[in-house]
């Protein structure tokens, strides 16, 4: 499952590296209209190819430094090093998969809504976490669901 304590991005940087501003409601605006989707669908694309962007040129780092310390501490340094990258890449591996689905709801119409109970989830939190696919009350009660079965 994919824990989004260890991979925090702000809003702020996931607009930036999509180059948009926070999303405007203008009065009597429809929710999720075309240029809302839009928006979203520039955040996530962007956000997509910016991950996939750090996975290729952590693969090539990593096959550039690749050495044979004779000395074993600077060996276990490097594989340490190479350990925690290829746990990170993991994170986004699982990340890019959700932002797929993400941009899938969004051609389907279906982002922008609840999973559970349909209701609108909100221009804000979606610009705070573009993958959020739950309301903030029922992901608060899926998180404490997954507190007690956690223990």
């Amino acid at each position: 499952m994919y824990k989004r304590k260890n991979s925090k991005v702000s809003s702020l940087s996931i607009l930036a590296i999509a180059g948009v501003c926070s999303y405007t409601v203008k009065k009597d605006e429809k929710y999720m209209n075309i240029y809302q989707r839009n928006h979203f669908e520039k955040i996530l694309t962007a956000w997509y190819l910016q991950i996939k962007k750090d996975v290729c040129s952590t693969l090539s780092t990593m096959q550039e430094k690749a050495s044979n310390f004779p000395d074993p501490i600077d060996r276990a340094v490097q594989e340490e090093e190479f350990s925690l990258k290829l746990r990170n890449r993991d994170r986004e591996r699982k990340l890019i998969k959700k932002i797929e689905i993400t941009l899938n709801r969004l051609k389907n119409n279906k982002f922008g809504y609840c999973r559970c109970c349909t209701i609108e989830i909100g221009i804000r939190r979606l610009e705070a976490s573009p993958i959020a696919d739950l309301c903030i009350d029922c992901k608060t009660l899926a998180e404490m669901r997954e507190k007690q079965l956690m223990g």
